[in-house]
């Protein structure tokens, strides 16, 4: 009788509901491959960029959709179109360069060139070549060039936001973010032109899902980041509340901090140093701004693939890119509004620090989604619990609960196991 450990090939969840959730949801690789098809390339809009990124005709930005690599481009009529970075001729990844602007899109293998729509405009030896007083070679007589265009995304555009979908038949941009969640993306993206500030990129050798656990996760900033309590940025009087759409995929953390500052209330969390004192107190310097309406932090998950993150005066997206079922690459895009003051620019900037990559903040989640992942490889059997607040799906006043996480995987259940 074998002692080994049975360990099934696909995640078995052993209860109708998502309070626990299989490890093999993030060690498996065909269920990745899997998602890939079900959450990024079917029935869903991804994150693309910012309008800001590319003012200008020929302006472009390469990007991903999943694991597919495409190109944001301002059209020579000032459209945003998004293409994939893939040759119609070969399959090239032709597009090697981040940013760029270009009057057209060049295959460096045989030259075939593209207009900033991604129709295809030019095939070397099309025709053939003459010799001897002959015609020899060339495409077939019905090589139609309407036919072998890049692929072209369908693409939706709000408040400065570029989003992209593959799927043709998905739903409009706006059904699929729902009334509950637009009201908070209009609340940042109100119309304001946006200006860029700059980017942040790290990889975290961790399942992409756990990014987007991680914003759902409330109560976790009190007892990971005791930074957040030390400087007063996490109290435990601030006003909260936890918010979804009606099919449970996206969701919003929403947080009022209290009247006091350092040295508030923080009931029973430790502080780590009571006494740390900040060389430059000016990354605490927090103006209140009018379009906030209360709110001093909203985090905003739209699945599958960005984080829309105000936190304070620091405002930015993060961008989830996954790179296998155990790694992705996270993008920040740090921005403020064409008529921020250069006081308010500076003090974005400076609040971005503390929740880039490598800020006071932030680079405690790469950390604990890299020591997870490692223990989601080593038991693969085994299951997470996320019962805090019961086993139910709902909307809180508190963020005392893993109800958004519940809610996550409610919705990716029904995606996957159609």
């Amino acid at each position: 009788m074998s002692n080994e450990t049975h360990i099934p090939m696909r995640p078995v969840w052993d209860q109708p509901d998502t309070s626990r959730i299989p490890f093999k949801v993030y060690t498996d690789e065909q269920t990745h491959q899997k998602e890939l098809e079900k959450l990024f390339y079917q029935n869903h809009w991804c994150y693309v960029g910012l309008e800001a990124e590319i003012p200008e005709q020929g302006d472009f930005k390469r990007t991903v959709i999943g694991e597919r690599s495409v190109i944001m481009v301002r059209g020579a009529d000032g459209e945003i179109n998004v293409v994939e970075n893939v040759c119609a001729h070969r399959g090239m990844r032709f597009c090697r360069k981040k940013h760029g602007n270009a009057k057209e899109f060049v295959c460096p293998y045989h030259q075939w060139s593209y207009d900033l729509k991604g129709n295809l405009q030019g095939v070397p030896f099309r025709r053939g070549v003459k010799q001897d007083g002959q015609i020899k070679g060339g495409m077939p007589k019905d090589f139609k060039p309407a036919d072998h265009g890049l692929t072209q995304l369908r693409v939706a555009q709000r408040g400065g936001v570029v989003f992209a979908t593959f799927d043709l038949e998905a739903e409009p941009f706006e059904d699929f973010v729902g009334p509950e969640m637009l009201h908070y993306f209009d609340r940042m993206f109100n119309g304001r032109k946006l200006k860029l500030l700059g980017y942040n990129k790290q990889r975290i050798p961790g399942n992409w899902k756990l990014m987007m656990e991680n914003i759902k996760d409330p109560y976790h900033p009190g007892l990971l980041h005791t930074w957040f309590v030390t400087f007063g940025l996490w109290r435990a009087d601030n006003r909260s509340e936890l918010k979804m759409d009606s099919h449970h995929r996206h969701a919003a953390m929403i947080s009022t901090r209290g009247e006091g500052g350092k040295n508030a209330q923080t009931t029973g969390v430790s502080s780590f140093k009571e006494e740390m004192k900040l060389n430059d107190p000016r990354f605490l310097d927090v103006e209140v701004e009018p379009w906030w309406n209360g709110p001093t932090a909203v985090m905003m998950t739209l699945f599958p693939s960005v984080i829309l993150q105000q936190q304070v005066n620091s405002v930015s997206t993060r961008h989830i890119q996954p790179n296998g079922h155990d790694s992705f690459d996270f993008v920040w895009t740090h921005f403020g509004y064409e008529d921020d003051t250069e006081e308010m620019t500076e003090r974005r900037l400076r609040q971005a620090n503390l929740f880039g990559p490598a800020g006071f903040v932030s680079a405690d989640d790469g950390e604990v989604i890299e020591f997870s992942q490692e223990g989601f490889e080593q038991k693969p059997f085994h299951r997470s619990l996320a019962e805090l607040g019961g086993r139910e799906i709902e909307e809180t006043d508190h963020m005392v609960s893993e109800t958004l996480i519940r809610g996550m995987y409610e919705y990716w259940r029904k995606q996957m196991e159609d």
